[in-house]
């Protein structure tokens, strides 16, 4: 039977998998955990990467956090006092200014009468994206067709739906542009009469377990190629903008900051260096002009 237990179990399983397979990915450094209490309930467990062969800085973070329903919750569920809250964060930020940052999430939120009581309300939300500096039709197309394969076994609907969803959402509306090259994101998945809560998590582990066969693909496509110090400038502007998404319109953030969460876990997101230039504006025809034609919502014309 599915319950908090099972599902925060699994969520864990998933974090040592993903941990221990870009630590090989690597080849250098590995994960150093760093376990934390919650003082309201919970806790979890942060696994940082830092100056690796490949990975900069990353995190993978678990968590499994309870107690008395923050307000900033409030407003999303029907009415309920307590909370459970669990589920696997990921940024990862790359050496190489060719490799893409991603970024990957999935958790699970139920809701109590009492804090021992019946749920009296649970969803799934999550997602996957992609933030190259330098973009590539080719790692865009598989990275989207990988998505969509995942998304097909489980409902025909869910990858336009979660595509475009993505694209909205993960927009830095002040530059007018997306972070990335987009991926799927989704929200508040309930069951109901055409998929029970246990199909909608069916779907949440393979969207999570299709993270490192497609981000180790697209790191090992662009980890030998050569780069110049302008694309490393690059690579810091790109950086910059994903760090002003993070804190100015990541839900995900904000939540952490309004319930007391760890401060740590949440910048975890961050990057270890980005710039931000004056007005800056790509000569025409360059890589870099190049580049910002990816960051608007396309159709990539997949299978």
């Amino acid at each position: 039977m599915m319950n908090i237990e099972t599902i925060s179990s699994w969520f864990k399983n998933l974090q040592n998998n993903i941990t221990d397979e870009l630590s090989k990915v690597d080849g250098k450094s590995s994960f150093q955990s760093d376990l934390w209490q919650r003082q309201e309930g919970g806790g979890g467990d942060t696994r940082i990467i830092l100056n690796g062969n490949v990975f900069e800085k990353g995190g993978v973070n678990f968590s499994h956090v309870h107690g008395k329903l923050p307000s900033v919750l409030k407003s999303e569920t029907k009415k309920a006092d307590f909370f459970h809250a669990t589920g696997v964060s990921i940024v990862i930020h790359p050496q190489h200014p060719l490799v893409p940052i991603i970024h990957m999430n999935v958790r699970y939120f139920e809701m109590r009468d009492k804090e021992d009581g019946e749920v009296t309300d649970a969803w799934f939300g999550g997602g996957i994206d992609l933030s190259p500096a330098y973009p590539n039709e080719a790692d865009v197309k598989y990275f989207h067709q990988y998505l969509k394969n995942v998304c097909d076994q489980h409902d025909l609907t869910f990858y336009p739906k979660f595509k475009k969803w993505c694209d909205e959402y993960f927009t830095i509306v002040h530059r007018q542009q997306m972070r990335g090259v987009g991926g799927i994101f989704f929200d508040h998945l309930r069951g109901n009469e055409q998929k029970s809560l246990e199909d909608i998590f069916a779907f949440v582990q393979d969207v999570g377990n299709a993270f490192v066969p497609v981000y180790t693909e697209i790191v090992n496509r662009n980890r030998e190629k050569s780069y110049t110090e302008a694309h490393k400038q690059w690579q810091y502007i790109r950086r910059g903008y994903y760090t002003e998404f993070n804190l100015v319109y990541d839900r995900g953030t904000h939540f952490g900051l309004k319930s007391n969460g760890r401060i740590e876990s949440i910048l975890m997101s961050l990057p270890p260096h980005a710039e931000w230039k004056y007005n800056l504006i790509p000569e025409k025809g360059s890589e870099e002009a190049e580049a910002l034609t990816f960051f608007q919502p396309k159709d990539w014309e997949l299978n």
